[in-house]
């Protein structure tokens, strides 16, 4: 799982509650004492890597959250935060976050921050927001250990592309060299079945798992998982595959595939 720098929960919480494999999810601060902090309790907490959050320069203008007027109940912080001066989320026409993000993440964060955090951190370091070649090979070259293929759930700009359709290109850019994730719109088994198909390594989901945890909560989550297990293997099965390394990209037709010559009729 991926937990946010914004989570209501901190590191050592999440951490207390059991085994797993954990990344901490990073958004890089104006004060990069700040940043430092975040990242060494991250590594003690024993969290496996950080998935550096390089979309969100400013916060996108997410009118549901204007229309709706969200905002956190009171007793709900952000815990990662808590015994540091950084200022609170206004009350504002949206949930507050656009005027925290505005006044306290970094605009000026640049390929160099990737090289500097390698020097805070042992930790492998995934570039989450890439939905192109040319950044894929500059965030390789500056020392990623992992690509995150990531619109932030088209929040943050409208008609950004869909991840599915990026994957392909930044798997062929990555060449083999580090790992290349993907999240973004995943809702079926099917789904995980062609991102795998198009090349990525694993997958990350959003929505599903927060949905079904303020339906349902522990059971609702267990439930979603399951169901997108349940759905992956079928698909597998009915695709002719025996295990993971057997998902191709010829069981998958895209629409930027060239058409395929068809035989001409017998006459």
């Amino acid at each position: 799982m991926t937990l946010s720098s914004w989570a209501t929960s901190s590191v050592e919480e999440v951490a207390s509650t059991g085994p797993g494999i954990r990344f901490f999810q990073l958004y890089v601060y104006k004060d990069r004492n700040v940043v430092a902090q975040l990242v060494r309790r991250a590594e003690r907490a024993g969290f496996k890597a950080i998935a550096l959050t390089v979309d969100t320069p400013k916060l996108g203008r997410r009118e549901a959250d204007i229309k709706n007027r969200f905002t956190l109940p009171p007793f709900l912080t952000l815990k990662n935060f808590e015994g540091l001066d950084l200022g609170k989320m206004d009350q504002a026409d949206d949930s507050g976050l656009a005027s925290y993000v505005a006044g306290q993440i970094d605009r000026s964060l640049s390929w160099k921050d990737v090289k500097w955090l390698q020097t805070i951190t042992t930790l492998p370091i995934l570039v989450k927001g890439v939905l192109t070649a040319e950044d894929t090979r500059i965030a390789v070259e500056a020392g990623a250990a992992g690509i995150i293929v990531s619109n932030h759930g088209a929040r943050q700009l409208d008609y950004v592309p869909a991840t599915i359709m990026a994957l392909e290109e930044v798997v062929k850019a990555a060449q083999g060299r580090v790992p290349v994730f993907l999240d973004g719109g995943v809702r079926r088994g099917t789904d995980v079945f062609k991102a795998l198909a198009l090349g990525a390594s694993g997958i990350f989901i959003g929505r599903p798992v927060v949905f079904s945890l303020a339906a349902e909560g522990e059971a609702g989550v267990r439930k979603v998982l399951s169901m997108l297990r349940d759905e992956f293997e079928l698909t597998m099965a009915l695709s002719g595959c025996r295990s993971l390394k057997e998902i191709t990209r010829d069981h998958i037709v895209t629409e930027w595939d060239s058409p395929h010559p068809r035989p001409a009729p017998r006459l």
